[in-house]
């Protein structure tokens, strides 16, 4: 039976689990450090740690439990991390870079049931959620990575947006993000952490109890429940009847500005009929507000869908911010890769298909 990571333990649960299996609880201190500020990738490397703490760790968890499959470099700096997890499945980590500091997206689930029309991630439908472990270990890969470079980086900000619902996994994302967080092992600011949901209205109300400074993202793509529905199921469960109370409920708690999502579909959901729609739905709480609009990256399989033109892109942008709502055009990065979030993984699966295929001819 597969061991668990390490990765998945709060600094509380490691103290417990310690204190719990015969060793002293300030031994928690010390394993902590080596894996978060030391950043060891096998216990043994532990060196002020007993030998018997040692072998304990060595029996019940595993340090290092994703493999690097792929690593796609793009010319602005962006890293696509294809990793394989101890079940054969396959996850994808994105590294950005910018002006601010070094952005990591993660995967919260090995595939995806939200079944949204234009995205690659969605493909493949869910296969299991993610353990904290394996979220937080994407974090610590990347951050090896850096380390191995030698120039002093650090991952300084976390976007939760890969492949999968992060709410369908809320648990575990909630467990992820406390243990990043911790100002005694990564300490990566939850203002510095944005969550991104397709609309799960219960998980919604859910976040907005937790009093959490991490950041909120709604993938909204559209103004009108008829277009969204079309272009996002999920909207069949959550209308924006339900969605948008959800979101009214986070504003009020929280106080905290939120972030609309807004892929731009050409000829679908990018004409200034849709952009006035959008101003109407969001009139009512747009200073807590920003629009983040999102030029579209091709999907081989969504041939449906073209980027929207760059006239129309600005057409949608100056309604918006000719009514007061705040906007921006998303910067894109990692064009010359795999850029659309669950391509690389698709395109893996289907070689490894290919191959198996040709292996039984």
């Amino acid at each position: 039976m597969q061991k668990p990571s390490i990765y998945g333990l709060t600094y509380n649960d490691l103290q417990d689990w310690l204190v719990e299996n015969g060793e002293k609880r300030f031994r928690a201190s010390q394993v902590w450090d080596w894996l978060y500020k030391k950043r060891i990738k096998r216990f043994e490397d532990m060196k002020n740690v007993n030998k018997e703490c040692i072998e304990l760790l060595e029996e019940n968890f595993e340090v290092q439990a994703l493999e690097q499959v792929i690593k796609q470099e793009s010319k602005d700096g962006t890293i696509k991390f294809l990793f394989e997890l101890p079940d054969g499945n396959h996850i994808e980590t994105v590294l950005m870079r910018f002006s601010y500091g070094l952005s990591v997206c993660v995967t919260t689930q090995v595939g995806c049931n939200i079944g949204c029309s234009f995205c690659a991630s969605g493909l493949l439908r869910k296969n299991r959620d993610l353990t904290s472990g394996e979220i937080v270990e994407q974090i610590m890969n990347v951050q090896h990575h850096l380390d191995q470079q030698q120039k002093d980086e650090r991952v300084s900000h976390i976007v939760v947006m890969g492949i999968g619902e992060p709410f369908d996994n809320y648990d575990n994302t909630m467990k992820f993000l406390n243990i990043v967080n911790d100002q005694k092992g990564l300490s990566i600011g939850a203002r510095h952490i944005t969550v991104s949901t397709s609309g799960l209205a219960d998980k919604i109300y859910r976040f907005a109890d937790e009093q959490s400074q991490v950041n909120l993202a709604l993938s909204i793509h559209a103004p009108n429940n008829e277009l969204r529905t079309r272009i996002m199921k999920i909207n069949k469960a959550y209308p924006l009847e339900k969605l948008m109370p959800a979101i009214d409920y986070y504003l009020e708690k929280t106080n905290r500005r939120i972030t609309f999502e807004y892929i731009l579909l050409h000829d679908v959901n990018d004409h200034p009929e849709e952009a006035r729609q959008l101003v109407k739905l969001l009139k009512d709480k747009k200073h807590l507000s920003y629009v983040n609009l999102i030029p579209y990256n091709p999907v081989e399989e969504h041939n449906q869908y073209e980027r929207s033109r760059k006239e129309n892109i600005l057409k949608f942008y100056e309604i918006l911010l000719e009514n007061g709502i705040q906007c921006g055009v998303r910067v894109e990065q990692g064009t010359d890769i795999d850029a659309a979030c669950g391509q690389l993984r698709s395109k893996q699966i289907k070689k490894e298909k290919a191959r198996k295929k040709k292996e039984t001819v």
